[in-house]
């Protein structure tokens, strides 16, 4: 009875942490997915790929707030509590997503147009920035040690199900309830109210989530400061060298393969929504799959293949996507490359988790997450634009197939974690 009990207690700690990851990166996700949009009304009339352009700087600067978010929400997580601080990233990216959905365009107020989107961003991605880390930590502290793959995937599923919401609502307000001209003008605010009130539901399930067994069993007597993540140097950069070129590829297939299929492949907005959207469907469905096969092989079997299949294919995919000339073959092709990067994915979380101690945990996974992110994950729309602002758009996937590389020489070279794990030896219920 008891174990059932725990048990039950351990799926619902598990779904409200997930359930509240989910609305955290649907409000980080509806920018980019309406960008498409409102990028027009922050900024002066020019052409489609300037504004595109601007629109993903502000994307790519809001992800250098993700490092303070790492650190700060991090050292809340190992110092208060995982609970406490999943609870107020939420808020803060709340608040974000009020601000840009009531902002005026440029055309009422100016240079404050895109100033306060800036701002709204920054704010955003001090929360999604937090958010990674505690998550990552809380779901792995919760699993049952046989099963942590499995339910520390649950982290990806929700983290790209934000992404499906968004694009659910955007073929909606596409095909069901709004004019094209509707949109651009004022219908592209609706999903940043809609992200604001689902906050809301995600803060009542976090203030309502147990805490984890690990973080109230850990002794230390300082916990969550940079100086206790720094006498694990070689988890900090294990975290940076595997999470390069799986973060880059993320983002190139995830949030701008939106406008790839438009201004590249030449599909309509409506059929590049409603392509990614069943892609990402697809892609989400994997992730459970290859965790549990983390927990029967390991997590280093996956990592290097992603590391040589994303190698090996990057070119040679997106190339033939660009060339692709209809629907069904651009989706067949995006479906491979998404397969390919779930062996990312689906288990860098438990990895990243797996390998530090409890007290500097949400710290350790976050924050050197963060910086990595930050520098290739946020920038990939901003430079694979602007390689093609230049006329040189190949040049952006063999960017990619470099940072991939770089990662699978450390896939290669770390240990495997599942075996040697610090979670393992903690009493995690």
């Amino acid at each position: 009875m008891a174990s059932s009990r725990i048990s039950r207690r351990r799926v619902k700690a598990i779904f409200g942490g997930s359930v509240g990851n989910l609305v955290e990166w649907y409000d980080w996700y509806t920018y980019s997915a309406f960008s498409l949009y409102f990028s027009a009304a922050f900024f002066p009339k020019g052409d489609a790929t300037a504004q595109l352009l601007n629109t993903a700087g502000i994307f790519a600067i809001g992800f250098l707030m993700r490092p303070i978010g790492g650190w700060l929400f991090g050292s809340i997580a190992d110092r208060v509590g995982r609970k406490q601080s999943m609870t107020l990233s939420v808020l803060l990216m709340s608040f974000g997503s009020l601000l840009i959905a009531f902002t005026p365009s440029y055309a009422s107020i100016g240079l404050f147009a895109p100033a306060i989107l800036l701002v709204a961003r920054l704010l955003q991605g001090l929360s999604v920035g937090g958010e990674y880390g505690v998550s990552a930590t809380y779901l792995s502290e919760m699993a049952t040690p046989d099963r942590r793959g499995f339910y520390s995937s649950f982290q990806y599923v929700t983290l790209i199900g934000g992404q499906l919401v968004a694009l659910g609502i955007q073929l909606l307000l596409q095909k069901l309830i709004l004019t094209e001209e509707q949109l651009h003008e004022w219908g592209w605010r609706i999903p940043f109210v809609i992200g604001a009130i689902l906050s809301v539901v995600a803060l009542y399930l976090r203030r309502h989530l147990d805490e984890t067994k690990a973080f109230e069993a850990a002794r230390a007597p300082k916990k969550g400061t940079v100086a206790g993540l720094l006498k694990h140097p070689k988890a900090v950069l294990t975290v940076v060298g595997l999470t390069m070129g799986g973060t880059l590829a993320f983002y190139t297939y995830t949030t701008y393969m939106q406008k790839f299929l438009v201004n590249t492949v030449h599909l309509t907005k409506g059929q590049s929504t409603l392509l990614s959207f069943l892609s990402l469907l697809i892609f989400a469905l994997m992730q459970p799959l290859f965790g549990l096969l983390s927990d029967r092989i390991g997590r280093r079997p996956l990592l290097l293949g992603f590391g040589v299949l994303g190698t090996l294919g990057t070119v040679p995919l997106l190339t033939a996507l660009s060339r692709a000339s209809s629907e069904g073959e651009a989706f067949i092709l995006l479906l491979i490359a998404l397969i390919i990067v779930s062996g990312y994915t689906s288990i860098n979380a438990v990895v990243k988790a797996e390998l530090f101690p409890a007290e500097v945990r949400a710290l350790g996974v976050g924050l050197p997450y963060a910086l990595t992110v930050a520098l290739f994950g946020g920038t990939a729309e901003y430079i694979a634009l602007l390689f093609k602002d230049l006329g040189h758009e190949p040049y952006f996937y063999w960017y990619i197939t470099a940072a991939v590389f770089c990662s699978l020489l450390v896939y290669v070279f770390m240990d495997e974690t599942r075996d040697t794990s610090r979670l393992a030896a903690e009493q995690d219920g």
